[in-house]
């Protein structure tokens, strides 16, 4: 079968990515592993009705994420551990935190993302309920478009936006919450 062995080539470069993003979606270890595997295993069966020159990337998270709402939210079943230690550093906060030297020309944005730590941020992502979670992680950790983001999860575009830009404000405020607990919020505005 010419077509399966394609897979193998095409599609193992898109293992560790995935799995990264399984790890985020099921906070599991042992469940990201499960997942990555069903969601190979579907892939491969049905790489024949993959369309050549599309985004096969795109068509990998799409079967990851439909396995992963109909396994998890068919049984209600959610993962109680949520250990993210081994999952990437957040590309949104390095991006607009710490990989910028000092304070020339930053927003203030930037300057109180210094003040939260890694797990501060991971921790008000995985508080976010499934659906905005994950729209947000596939827009701002994994990088798809709003358009790719719909064929992943099957729905309409203006569902994405508004999902994400809800999961983006809840975490916004889960942030602010965070920020005036600490003391820190109006820190960054005072002596300007």
């Amino acid at each position: 079968m010419a077509d399966q062995a394609e897979f193998t080539d095409l599609a193992m470069e898109h293992m560790p990515a995935l799995y990264t993003a399984a790890l985020r979606m099921t906070r599991n270890p042992a469940d990201a592993e499960d997942l990555v595997q069903e969601t190979f295993l579907k892939a491969y069966r049905s790489f024949g009705s993959f369309e050549a020159g599309t985004n096969l990337k795109a068509w990998l998270y799409r079967i990851l994420t439909n396995t992963y709402i109909n396994t998890y939210r068919a049984k209600k079943r959610r993962p109680e551990v949520a250990d993210v230690e081994d999952v990437e550093d957040l590309y949104l906060y390095h991006h607009l935190g710490a990989d910028h030297p000092g304070g020339l020309g930053r927003s203030a944005e930037e300057e109180a993302l210094d003040r939260f730590t890694d797990d501060d941020v991971k921790a008000a992502i995985e508080a976010l309920p499934d659906a905005f979670r994950i729209a947000v992680l596939l827009a701002d950790v994994e990088g798809f478009s709003y358009k790719e983001i719909a064929e992943i999860t099957a729905v309409p575009i203006g569902t994405v936006m508004s999902r994400i830009h809800r999961g983006r404000k809840a975490l916004q405020k889960a942030l602010f919450e965070l920020g005036n607990a600490r003391g820190l919020v109006g820190a960054a505005g005072e002596g300007r």
